[in-house]
């Protein structure tokens, strides 16, 4: 298929490639970066700046597993490596893509990966389930899960799903959003009917076997079908009904985190310096996420990245990955009254802000 056939996205399979095994075309290629540096200065303290020495004691290799394959999401991972900012670290970084998406947080907990690219609700029922691991710093700091629907499926609003077709991944926590959003909305969740398509929610959208779809991201599916000229309406959930959380978070073993301190705090410094590289010259992070991943469609990954950008930054005064303790308190226990979780949880058992940039590293 030629670049341009893929920038017009005519398949309906591909649209549903964020949600779908990332077969040859999208694994990941490793990516690694080598060197020595003594000193990284990085911004941002939870009451302003401040600057940070994060001294490499020797080449240090952190390995990385994606929540999916590589993204516009993970801009910032791209940006860090393409800018040099690992290897001034002194870190040598291998990203891998999983073979789907339950994989990361159960092979960061087996200790197999230093870290992995989850999402806080599998962080919270990872924990709830009893295993040893624990958020560390969030990379998307909003919701990008959302309801979509297209004309043809006469939706106005969530008062309108009453008797609709809404498909699933059949990811319990997602039908959870779908029905705070139909009692929100006024609608007896009951008379929602509620489909589980597996992780083909776009094809299903596309084909007319749903009507809409809970578990798409809006700044990809959403972008995706926007390109297509399908004339999308996307609905956040935190926009519907849902508490806000962190979509993407990087998650490590929490037994690990007092042996691999200064090498987590150092690979999280230099995807932070990443962050704001992406911020500001957001192009040369599409070419260093398409330059290493070369089957990627650039027009696609440009519209995501300029979409998702605003969902990178921190609140003001806060360090990038910061992890909002009262957004994580509401979100855990909005998650156990509605029976996801067993136990209500302890937000500071699931997450950590203390190895973000400003978070203690003495000056």
């Amino acid at each position: 298929m030629s670049s341009k056939a893929r920038g017009r996205v005519q398949s309906c399979a591909r649209f549903g490639s964020r949600l779908r095994s990332p077969g040859r075309a999208t694994r990941l290629r490793a990516a690694a970066v080598a060197a020595a540096l003594a000193v990284v200065a990085l911004a941002a303290s939870a009451c302003g700046e401040k600057r940070e020495r994060v001294t490499p004691a020797g080449e240090r290799t952190v390995t990385v597993m994606l929540d999916w394959f590589p993204n516009a999401d993970h801009a910032p991972i791209y940006a860090a490596e393409a800018a040099g900012y690992f290897r001034q670290a002194g870190l040598r970084v291998a990203l891998r893509a999983p073979s789907d998406p339950s994989a990361p947080i159960r092979t960061v907990a087996a200790g197999r990966v230093d870290l992995a690219v989850s999402y806080e609700p599998e962080v919270f029922r990872a924990v709830d389930r009893g295993l040893r691991v624990r958020s560390v710093a969030a990379l998307v700091q909003r919701p990008l899960t959302s309801l979509v629907w297209l004309p043809r499926a006469r939706i106005r609003g969530p008062r309108d799903l009453a008797g609709k077709r809404v498909g699933y991944a059949g990811i319990d926590y997602q039908r959870a959003y779908l029905e705070a959003i139909a009692v929100a909305a006024g609608v007896d969740p009951a008379q929602v009917r509620v489909r589980n398509v597996g992780f083909g929610l776009a094809p299903a959208l596309l084909t007319g076997k749903v009507d809409a779809v809970i578990g798409a991201f809006w700044n990809y599916e959403g972008v995706q079908l926007r390109l297509a000229r399908r004339d999308p309406q996307v609905l956040p959930v935190d926009r519907a009904g849902v508490p806000s959380y962190d979509e993407l978070v990087f998650v490590a073993n929490a037994d690990a985190l007092a042996r691999d301190r200064a090498k987590l705090r150092a690979f999280l410094a230099a995807v932070a310096r990443g962050e704001r590289l992406t911020r500001r010259d957001p192009d040369f992070a599409v070419r260093a996420l398409v330059r290493a991943n070369r089957d990627l469609d650039r027009r696609l990954q440009t519209a995501a990245l300029k979409a998702t950008l605003p969902a990178f930054a921190p609140p003001r005064g806060r360090p990038w990955g910061w992890q909002d303790p009262a957004e994580w308190r509401d979100f855990g226990g909005w998650l156990h009254e509605r029976g996801i979780l067993r136990r209500a949880p302890d937000p500071t058992a699931a997450y950590t802000n203390e190895l973000l940039p400003g978070g203690g590293i003495q000056p």
